[in-house]
């Protein structure tokens, strides 16, 4: 048996490295939910710069419709990522305390994504008058409840600042795994495929 034969033995009984990028799925709603997040706020904003009432409605129209997509999006990406999804392990060299403070920044994220479209909803609820989602009329459901939409105003702009703040420091993280660590982490999620990683 030749070196060459023993060296193909090895290497078949090595167990293979795990693809170290996410899958084509999660990578597309991950950057989905992006230009979804980025046209909320910037939908947010303006409504207060809005020229007259008709512009501020349709503005707010646009919003609510965007947060309801964001919401759909958010859902279907945590159903995949906790059934089918692929999730490249760790880099080797990143401590187990940062791994698990990943993880619960990113689950932090999901809980946001999700309750946040919902709160917006509430006060419209509240405000006790019909109002449009897309082109559809949603009725109205209740009287005017002053207390709730006070309630629930609070409630969706602080946690929108909560998510922004949270945004803020996956972007740094992501921008700190690339240019400090320069490990695979950001280019696991990046919309083009780098070269030289694997898969």
């Amino acid at each position: 048996m030749t070196d060459t034969d023993l060296d193909q033995m090895h290497a078949a009984e090595r167990p293979k490295a795990r693809p170290r990028r996410f899958g084509a799925v999660v990578i597309w709603m991950h950057w989905t939910t992006v230009v979804l997040i980025v046209a909320l706020f910037a939908s947010a904003l303006s409504i207060g710069l809005a020229a007259n009432g008709d512009q501020a409605d349709l503005l707010l129209t646009i919003h609510r419709s965007l947060g309801v997509t964001t919401w759909i999006v958010a859902l279907c990406r945590l159903g995949w990522r906790l059934t089918l999804a692929y999730l490249p392990p760790f880099p080797e060299t990143m401590p187990k305390l940062q791994q698990k403070i990943a993880t619960l920044s990113e689950y932090a994220l999901y809980a946001l994504m999700l309750t946040q479209p919902l709160t917006g909803l509430a006060q419209s609820f509240a405000r006790g008058r019909p109002f449009h989602l897309f082109s559809l009329a949603v009725p109205q459901v209740m009287e005017r409840d002053k207390g709730l939409v006070h309630l629930f105003s609070q409630i969706h702009e602080i946690t929108a600042w909560t998510l922004l703040g949270l945004i803020c420091v996956h972007v740094l993280a992501a921008l700190f795994h690339r240019f400090i660590l320069n490990d695979e982490v950001f280019q696991s999620m990046a919309p083009w495929k780098p070269k030289g990683l694997h898969r």
